[in-house]
């Protein structure tokens, strides 16, 4: 086979470590910035150049489309689903994930619990919301904020108010979510690949630290998963589409409360941690779907 990967950059471990599986199973492996892309539309016929050259001949893509290329990222794993070429993320359910209100409300409806969530329509509505959602702590967080960048913990509704007042300032719109002190600083996350739980670790924040993020210091274990775990871990992949997902889990009194879904999961932490080659079971299911449909 022929695989495409969708990467900023190559030296990733995500990355490299897709490259290495490919490899190993004997496949042909290209890396390209998707956002060096060029997408011709024209009837019937979607085209993707990267110069003067357009791209040709491959039997699978793998999307890793950071949250600073989401929309552009989007645009050309649509243009690949044109051209009939398999992908392991679609565009449509990469942007569901990607912006947390709607994954937010998407899940919601379906039954799966989260943590009260809020978002204001302008500075004056903003302390309306916040009592809405809390009456003590809560976390502010950028509509797609990533690796714990843009996520505030405030624990006065005055201090809320004025965070989000400042974020409103710069053009930005931020959630209002309640804090679940019951996590104790730390999440789970379950690493699902084509409807299978392939890997699951539990992340714990640095002392001092609410965010869990592997990037922020947090240290990792591997996770047993209770049966509620995993059932809304793959419930939530198939709601929004995905086949290949890290779906972030709190544990609260309430029950697992899901954080959000992560589109394009890190593979470094998930690896390192399970010792899984979760990579690998990424090729696999392209190998899967592919000799399905000869």
């Amino acid at each position: 086979m022929k695989i495409l990967i969708l990467s900023r950059n190559a030296a990733l471990y995500s990355t490299q470590s897709l490259i290495k599986a490919a490899q190993r199973r004997k496949h042909e492996v290209y890396v390209i910035d998707h956002l060096l892309c060029n997408l011709i539309i024209s009837g019937g016929k979607p085209q993707l150049f990267t110069g003067y050259d357009e791209m040709m001949g491959f039997d699978a893509v793998i999307p890793r489309i950071g949250a600073s290329a989401t929309q552009y990222g989007a645009a050309v794993i649509r243009q690949i689903e044109n051209m009939g070429i398999f992908t392991t993320v679609k565009a449509d359910a990469l942007l569901k994930a990607r912006d947390k209100l709607t994954c937010m409300q998407i899940l919601s409806a379906e039954g799966i619990d989260v943590p009260k969530t809020g978002i204001a329509a302008g500075d004056s509505c903003t302390g309306v919301v916040y009592d809405q959602v809390t009456k003590d702590r809560a976390v502010i967080k950028l509509l797609s904020s990533t690796q714990g960048l843009g996520v505030i913990l405030c624990d006065k509704k005055n201090q809320g108010q004025s965070i989000v007042e400042g974020f409103h300032r710069v053009g930005q719109d931020v959630l209002i979510q309640e804090f679940i002190e019951d996590a104790k600083g730390s999440d789970i996350r379950a690493f699902v690949v084509d409807g299978e739980i392939v890997g699951a670790m539990v992340r714990q924040a640095l002392p001092g630290e609410f965010r869990s993020n592997i990037h922020r210091g947090a240290t990792a274990t591997i996770a047993k998963l209770s049966s509620e775990e995993q059932e809304i871990a793959l419930r939530a992949t198939k709601i929004l589409g995905l086949s290949v997902a890290g779906v972030d889990i709190l544990r609260s009194k309430r029950g697992p409360l899901v954080l959000e879904v992560n589109a394009s999961p890190g593979l470094e932490g998930i690896e390192a941690t399970t010792k899984v080659d979760i990579a690998g079971k990424i090729i696999s299911f392209i190998e899967k779907n592919l000799n399905s449909s000869e």
